[in-house]
Order: structure tokens, then C-alpha cells, then sequence
């Protein structure tokens, strides 16, 4: 006797039952959960209006607070400088101790125009022009505008006193460049080392150190 294999089919309706209901199932899990989700903010509000109601229940009401009777005094603001107005007044003034200063009637009557401090006797100008004292260093203007020359020479005679040069030259040139041949550093290099304490005498320079073009000074000891 011959046993042969059955083979039983499910029919299509009993498989789109139980997959229904599994989507059903699913659905179910997913409201759940936003239902879960949904109520666990409301709670989180909830909580802070709770929070934020008991917070302004402490403090009372608020008010904004009155000013104080007071005038807030701010230091006084410095005065502008007027800055062009000190440049022209420092201006003025170097002119007024440089340039307006004049010698010439101090000058000797000798064509070297020489030149001694007060109480400095007539022999040291005398041995100057012969050449007594050997020249030690020397400082050259030519070129420099009349500012420039005016510094440079101060700066120089500082240098030299502390340097302990007793006999310096100082070449102002003849004026053949200048304006009208004139030889305005000339004038204005005798003026300026008159006005010097540094300066004890000067006279012009020998033609073999540079005759017209340069003065031969003498400096007080250091």
C-alpha cells in the first residue's frame, strides 16, 4: 500500500487577515509611543509654568527703580592745544635769540673780524689769528638751510666741549651759491656763536684754512 505526500494550501484571505492584523499591531505600538511622547512635554510645560508661577509669587511685583538725586559731574576736558600757534611762538623765539642778535659793533676793526668774550684780553685774539691753538676738528655748513646750520652748529659745540676740543673751524662757505652772492650763513654763524657760552673768541680763518669761508673758534676749557 503506497502512502503518497498531501500538500495543503492556505488560502489568500487568511494571509491578508493575518497581515492586517500585524499592521494593526504596529499602528497600535507607534500611537502609543506618540501618545507617550505627547504627554511627557505637557507634563515638561506644566512644570515650568509651575516653576515660573511660584518664581513671581516670591519676588512680588516689580518696579523700575527711581533714579538717585544725583548730578554725575564729568572732569573738565583739557583745552585744545593749538599746536601751529606754539610752532610759530618756538619759531619766533629761536629767531629772536639767533637771527636778530648782531656783533657787529662788537667786531674788532681788523679785516679778520675777530671776536672775544667780555673780559677775554686782546693777546688770546691775537694769538688765535697766528695760529696758537692747532685745530682740532671742524664742522662744514655748506648747503644746509638756515635751520639746519642752527642746529648742527649747537649740536657741535656740545659735542666739542664734551669732547675737551679747545680749537674748532667752522666753514660757512662765501655765499658764491646764495642768492645775490650774498653770504648769509656768514652773518648769521657769527651771530649765533656770540650768543654761545661755549665760545670764548673766533676770527676768520687763515687763507691756507679756508680764508673768508671759515671761522676759527675757541672754546672755553671743559
Amino acid at each position: 500500500m503506497s502512502h503518497r505526500l498531501r500538500i495543503t494550501h492556505m488560502p489568500a484571505s487568511l494571509k491578508d487577515f493575518a497581515g492586517l492584523k500585524s499592521l494593526q499591531k504596529d499602528l497600535k505600538t507607534r500611537e502609543e509611543a506618540r501618545q507617550a511622547a505627547e504627554a511627557q512635554r505637557m507634563q515638561a510645560e506644566k512644570t515650568a509654568q509651575l516653576e515660573a508661577d511660584l518664581f513671581r509669587r516670591s519676588i512680588g511685583e516689580v518696579a523700575p527703580l527711581t533714579p538717585p538725586d544725583k548730578i554725575t559731574v564729568m572732569p573738565p576736558r583739557p583745552l585744545p592745544i593749538a599746536r601751529q600757534h606754539l610752532a610759530d611762538e618756538q619759531a619766533a623765539l629761536r629767531e629772536s635769540l639767533s637771527d636778530e642778535f648782531t656783533i657787529d659793533t662788537l667786531l674788532d676793526t681788523d679785516e679778520a673780524l675777530s671776536y672775544a668774550r667780555k673780559g677775554i684780553g686782546s693777546d688770546v685774539v691775537r694769538k688765535l689769528r697766528r695760529g696758537h691753538w692747532l685745530i682740532q676738528s671742524q664742522l662744514d655748513l655748506h648747503g644746509m638751510r638756515t635751520d639746519e646750520a642752527r642746529e648742527a652748529l649747537s649740536e657741535y659745540l656740545r659735542t666739542a666741549i664734551k669732547r675737551g676740543l679747545r680749537c674748532v673751524r667752522v666753514i660757512h662757505g662765501k655765499g658764491l651759491g646764495s642768492i645775490n652772492k650774498e653770504p648769509v650763513l656768514k652773518h648769521k654763524v657769527r651771530n649765533w656763536l656770540a650768543q654761545k657760552d661755549e665760545v670764548i673768541a673766533f676770527c676768520q680763518a687763515k687763507a691756507a684754512d679756508g680764508g673768508a669761508g671759515a671761522l676759527v673758534v675757541l672754546l672755553r676749557a671743559s
